[in-house]
């Protein structure tokens, strides 16, 4: 019977494998606190009368609050081109489907009996 020696090279391959990128535990910690920081200011901000400002104020700290959840907890910093092309444009998409209910909804009569 033949033994067969199958030795297969794999050197040349390394460099073409995409960088895995680690996330410290230092900036898992600093965004937590950021994000803690938030709360706090959202809180805040709901116990004081800003007349109309306060929807606008609260959903900002909450955008901010989402963006850093998705680029970092959900490792979105160090992912590829292809899946921030996703997530922006999923994004517009979410924005167009804003636009046009709202656009709806703005064009609605409401009757009051």
């Amino acid at each position: 019977m033949a033994q067969s020696h199958h030795t297969t090279d794999h050197s040349d391959h390394v460099g073409h494998a995409p960088a895995h990128h680690e996330a410290s535990l230092t900036a898992y910690f600093v965004v937590f606190f950021a994000l803690m920081v938030f709360t706090v200011l959202t809180v805040a901000a709901s116990r004081v009368n800003l007349g109309v400002w306060n929807t606008p104020l609260a959903l900002a700290i909450a955008v901010t609050k989402a963006v850093m959840v998705i680029l970092w907890f959900m490792h979105v910093i160090h992912s590829p081109r292809m899946t921030w092309i996703v997530i922006i444009s999923s994004f517009l998409w979410l924005g167009v489907m804003f636009v046009l209910i709202f656009s709806d909804y703005l064009t609605r009569a409401f009757n009051i009996f």
